[in-house]
């Protein structure tokens, strides 16, 4: 018996007793007057009849006897709408019981709805920082954790405990790299759909020729407006059985295909095959622990903590630590959840930021999520073994990327209601093939990693303004996570004899961002942003460009020849405009829904 029958056999009892009740008053009260007529008509029959009898002029009547059956009768009423009473008010209390501890069980339990971006939705993104996808996406609803209910005997029910999704105890869209809308208003039982827009206008202070920006991997433009990302997809999740699908036309479509080499090795031209995908991955959820996804595809990899769609960031332009790490993953991954507030997801992947591998040996990799409270989360990624230098099988990558954050001010009806701040701490190297981890050596110069970004934001009026400074730091020596600039056209493939990547050449670089956002609505940002960004050595384009005369010569691994013109010490060689700073103004708006 479920509570809704509860509220329905109160009020069923309740109109029994009254019809009950009405019935019986009716019934009493006619034998009442029947007896009362009855006996004033005979006391006068009665009092002839003796008179002739006795010859008495006058005798005294007999009183007439009282009605049993009405007394009887309206003792029995009484009785049955005591018995009544009674049962009603027990009854009552028993619903009110239930009530309680009905509401108090549901309190702690949330229901297994798709996350959004979850990655994993939670959630969340894609979640979720790594949580766009629930855990327990297509699981059936769990039921409250302790459901007691009566079937008029006394006798009680007891469903089994039902367990938490993960992350579900608080609202994380405060995280950096997770920031999304609250509310899914198209989402399905068997569909959340998804849809995201990015569209900036970058002025570049250094002005250059031809409005080409290098050394980022979120800003390609300047002095345009231009459609960044646009992308409509989603996640599909019926009888356990997962999908995600996202698109990527826009500038990614260009830009992030050609900073993987891997499509250089082999055929079927990888970045062509993917270059319209930023997700693509299915999976099945089953219901160990508190839930266990095993997924394959490609998805998002949140190295450097930010996310891969801006509209989730605190800032438009993240530092080098997120900036210069892998995106995204192409290959299988595990998202195992001990806990409510814990998730261990190993991969198995193609490489670092890879469409398929560089060389023979696949990559490995873990993530490790924890969130103990609603203002807290500790991300660390891990990633080891890959041979992600192509060409290149004896060289090998390892690279741990670690992160911090906290919401340390939380006010939500005050002018200021929020502030947290986000650290991330990035090392690594690679070893093998003529390069060394540690320090140069016989085996090599040195080849590593090292860097840290650190971000705070101030939120204002219930979350419709924010307020974002940061910035961070990298040395790698060896150049070898340096985005390479498009140097007449060059790609990861292809290379550049103008910024060459070669170990021991040295790279350091900084930078600093203010971003101002205005959320009119959960769905949609608008940001103004200034970075400064600087290098050690001539890095970002300068004013004449990083484009020969007439367009790029088709031959970027090679130098092009321009007559008149001398480049590093070569006569009638043309010669991009690099500089060792930037100085950028980023105006964007961002929807997803």
């Amino acid at each position: 018996m479920t509570n809704t029958r509860h509220h329905e056999l109160a009020p069923k009892l309740l109109n029994r007793v009254l019809l009950v009740a009405a019935l019986l008053c009716s019934s009493a009260c006619v034998c009442s007057a029947q007896n009362t007529d009855h006996a004033s008509a005979s006391a006068p029959n009665s009092a002839a009849k003796s008179a002739d009898d006795s010859g008495t002029a006058s005798v005294e009547p007999k009183a007439a006897p009282k009605p049993k059956s009405a007394n009887e009768a309206n003792a029995a009423i009484l009785e049955e709408l005591e018995r009544m009473r009674a049962r009603i008010a027990e009854l009552e209390a028993q619903l009110k019981q239930q009530n309680e501890g009905t509401e108090a069980n549901a309190s702690s339990v949330s229901t297994s709805q798709p996350s959004s971006s979850t990655e994993e939705s939670s959630s969340v993104g894609p979640g979720a920082n790594s949580v766009t996808a629930s855990p327990l996406v297509g699981a059936s609803a769990p039921q409250p954790n302790s459901i007691h209910v009566f079937d008029g005997s006394g006798a009680q029910e007891t469903s089994n405990p039902a367990k938490a999704e993960p992350f579900a105890f608080a609202d994380f869209t405060w995280l950096n790299g997770n920031v999304g809308p609250k509310e899914l208003p198209l989402d399905t039982k068997f569909f959340t759909p998804e849809i995201r827009a990015d569209v900036d206008y970058i002025y570049d202070f250094n002005r250059p020729i031809d409005d080409t920006i290098g050394g980022s991997s979120e800003v390609f433009r300047a002095q345009e407006f231009q459609v960044t990302q646009l992308g409509v997809g989603g996640d599909f999740h019926f009888d356990n059985v997962q999908a995600r699908v996202m698109t990527q036309f826009g500038m990614y479509a260009e830009t992030t295909p050609r900073n993987d080499a891997s499509p250089g090795r082999g055929g079927w031209d990888l970045d062509t095959a993917y270059r319209y995908i930023s997700e693509a991955y299915g999976g099945y959820h089953f219901d160990w622990l508190h839930g266990v996804n095993v997924q394959a595809g490609i998805f998002m990899s949140y190295i450097g903590l930010f996310s891969y769609y801006n509209f989730d960031n605190w800032a438009y332009q993240p530092s080098y630590v997120s900036s210069n790490t892998p995106w995204f993953f192409n290959g299988m991954r595990v998202q195992i959840f001990p806990s409510d507030k814990l998730k261990i997801e190993p991969w198995l992947i193609n490489g670092w930021q890879s469409y398929g591998r560089f060389n023979k040996r696949p990559g490995f990799g873990m993530q490790i999520l924890w969130r103990p409270t609603g203002w807290m989360e500790l991300l660390g990624n891990q990633y080891a073994f890959g041979e992600d230098d192509l060409g290149l099988p004896g060289r090998v990558r390892y690279h741990t990327d670690d992160s911090i954050e906290i919401k340390y001010y939380d006010r939500p009806d005050d002018r200021l209601d929020k502030m947290a701040f986000s650290l991330t701490g990035d090392a690594g190297c690679e070893h093998g093939d003529g390069v060394s981890c540690d320090t140069d050596s016989a085996k090599g110069p040195k080849q590593s990693f090292l860097g840290f970004m650190l971000y705070n934001r101030w939120w204002f009026d219930r979350d419709r303004f924010g307020f974002t400074v940061g910035g961070g730091k990298i040395n790698n020596p060896g150049r070898y996570l340096v985005l390479l600039p498009p140097i007449n056209g060059a790609t990861a493939v292809t290379g550049s004899p103008y910024f060459t990547e070669n170990p021991g050449q040295p790279f350091k670089a900084w930078d600093i961002s203010g971003t101002f956002d205005y959320m009119p609505s959960q769905y949609v940002t608008f940001r103004w942003e200034y970075d400064h960004r600087a290098a050690n050595v001539p890095y970002f384009t300068g004013a004449g460009g990083i484009t020969p005369p007439g367009g790029d010569n088709g031959n970027p691994g090679s130098f092009v020849t321009l007559p008149g013109s001398t480049c590093m010490g070569m006569a009638n060689t043309w010669c991009p405009d690099l500089r060792r700073d930037e100085n950028r103004l980023d105006l964007a708006l961002l929807v997803k829904f």
